[in-house]
């Protein structure tokens, strides 16, 4: 018999700087830290919070960079997502907002414990990369979702 997932919503961000490279952090799982994956910026939602602002409070912690979630504008793209974490199964709706900087020096000093422990790095990954790398991706659709948004092959 296969455990109940927990639901939760989560609010998300596309980050795409001036050379249309998207920001993905790399993480593992604790009960399978040998499998790595990538996956944006956001979590879910605080009591009371929306998509839009959990995306923004998840954006200032995890990068630094401070976004007004009023100024996110509307989700570019929304999914359910099926996933387990510490062996939690999850399904997950989520919203994902597109935020555009010319540049930023990604700043995880906000990170909480569990992402100081199982986030291991960021980079900003072109359209190419993307389309060739062999790499777990979280959405595995990024480049449609990217190519949805409006953000160019780089």
């Amino acid at each position: 018999m296969q455990a109940e997932r927990r639901s939760r919503r989560a609010g998300r961000v596309l980050l795409v700087d001036a050379a249309q490279r998207v920001l993905l952090f790399r993480g593992s799982d604790p009960t399978h830290p040998d499998v790595h994956y990538w996956f944006t910026p956001g979590g879910g939602l605080d009591d009371g919070e929306t998509t839009a602002q959990a995306a923004a409070r998840e954006l200032y912690e995890e990068t630094g960079l401070a976004v007004p979630a009023a100024e996110l504008g509307p989700a570019v793209h929304s999914e359910v997502a099926l996933f387990s974490f510490a062996g939690v199964a999850y399904r997950q709706e989520q919203d994902f907002y597109l935020v555009r900087v010319p540049e930023w020096h990604v700043d995880t000093s906000g990170f909480d414990e569990v992402e100081r422990r199982w986030v291991h790095a960021h980079h900003w990954w072109s359209v190419r990369e993307l389309r060739e790398t062999g790499e777990l991706l979280y959405p595995a659709d990024i480049v449609a979702v990217l190519d949805g948004a409006g953000v160019g092959p780089c």
